[in-house]
């Protein structure tokens, strides 16, 4: 840590504890009038009723963005940890179908009228079914692939390293110029 820090200067620590003067960025609430300056830097951004108390960041489990005060506001909280993707996500695909004239193994039991797609079991291919002789195979209008997957989100963090995030609580006061 800096000799002299900033009020309000936040550092990472590679140490599991919050050294004297400083405070865990962990979103704690805190009392303006025993922290004046500090809440003249921060004041409600990240939380507080502004009165009496004000929050500090919680940086647990955030990544830090530098602001750009046009698309990311300073103090913004944005992403997800996971994230659940809808088909309209997904890149446009198609799916082929492979089909043969060849008449099949005998002992199939024939589908059942008006029925296109059978199937022996989950790990088997889909059978086609057409009338003996017949040398195309018309599928219907509404004919689909099964649907597959569970639904579920998936992990969305980059590679990471924890470590704890600390802010001054004391130290010079910050200058604008």
């Amino acid at each position: 840590m800096p000799l002299t820090p900033f009020v309000g200067q936040i550092m990472p620590a590679a140490f599991g504890f919050v050294p004297r003067g400083w405070a865990a960025c962990n979103g704690q609430i805190l009392s303006i009038q025993q922290n004046q300056a500090l809440f003249s830097l921060l004041g409600v951004t990240y939380g507080g009723d502004g009165r009496i108390t004000f929050a500090l960041p919680d940086l647990r489990g955030r990544a830090i963005v530098g602001s750009d005060f046009t698309s990311v506001a300073w103090g913004e909280i944005a992403g997800s940890e996971t994230v659940g993707m809808t088909t309209e996500q997904l890149p446009r695909h198609t799916h082929s179908l492979q089909a043969s004239t060849t008449a099949g193994p005998t002992g199939r039991p024939a589908p059942p009228v008006g029925k296109l797609f059978g199937v022996n079991s989950a790990t088997s291919p889909a059978l086609i079914f057409a009338p003996a002789g017949s040398n195309e195979v018309v599928l219907s209008s509404g004919t689909n692939v099964p649907p597959t997957g569970g639904n579920q989100p998936h992990n969305n963090m980059q590679p990471y390293l924890t470590i704890n995030y600390v802010i001054a609580l004391n130290g010079m006061f910050p200058s604008r110029s």
